[in-house]
């Protein structure tokens, strides 16, 4: 038998997300939220990978990421892949990417921004650059690097 095999059981529904940094499964379940759903997740981490040296591998049954989810995934772990499962088949595989645009989802650590102060007043950021993730608050032009980023 071959030593690459992953003994992992197959789900019925649910989200598989795939090409993970190695590292970062953890922090995606923390951010996500995923550890306190109830549901049965799979945390596989530093499997062998043929893109890549090492991946993270997370797998959730009986639940599917929303929009708001994904675009926290994709500041996590860029180029990660979501496969939908449904009866065991893989329904749809989205490559993630990070938006030019990132609304809702991070914290400004600028105190005095308008997006911490204003009611109502939502964050936006832009992408500043991919590789080592930077970005820009729109509001008060704070730039923050993928280590400094908070979530909200």
């Amino acid at each position: 038998m071959s030593e690459n095999l992953l003994k992992v059981q197959p789900i019925r529904n649910g989200t598989v997300i795939d090409h993970i940094k190695p590292g970062r499964g953890r922090k995606i379940l923390e951010v996500l939220g995923l550890s306190g759903s109830g549901t049965t997740i799979s945390l596989l981490m530093n499997v062998p990978s043929k893109k890549r040296d090492r991946k993270d591998i997370i797998k959730v049954e009986d639940r599917e990421l929303s929009e708001n989810e994904t675009e926290k995934l994709a500041l996590l772990s860029p180029n990660a892949r979501v496969n939908i499962i449904r009866n065991y088949a893989v329904a749809e595989k989205k490559k993630i990417e990070i938006p030019k645009v990132i609304s809702g989802t991070v914290h400004c650590p600028n105190d005095n921004c308008i997006s911490n102060n204003e009611r109502g007043s939502s964050t936006h950021f832009k992408l500043l650059e991919h590789e080592s993730l930077r970005i820009q608050c729109i509001y008060c032009g704070r730039k923050i690097d993928e280590d400094n980023i908070e979530f909200i």
